[in-house]
């Protein structure tokens, strides 16, 4: 996912942050767009994609 990322936004920062308890969670500007904890999933393919497409 991480290099997703930066692939299809070479002109944003991308940093992984390691943590435990299974916590999967994608910011975009200071914005939470995806919260395995929350959800209780990991994210399809391009959903993180489109959520963050549709913050800017």
């Amino acid at each position: 996912m991480e290099a997703d990322l930066k692939e299809r936004y070479p002109e944003s920062e991308v940093e992984l942050i390691k943590s435990g308890g299974g916590v999967f969670e994608v910011e975009c500007d200071g914005e939470l767009v995806f919260s395995k904890k929350k959800l209780g999933r990991f994210p399809a393919h391009d959903e993180v994609f489109e959520e963050i497409d549709s913050l800017r």
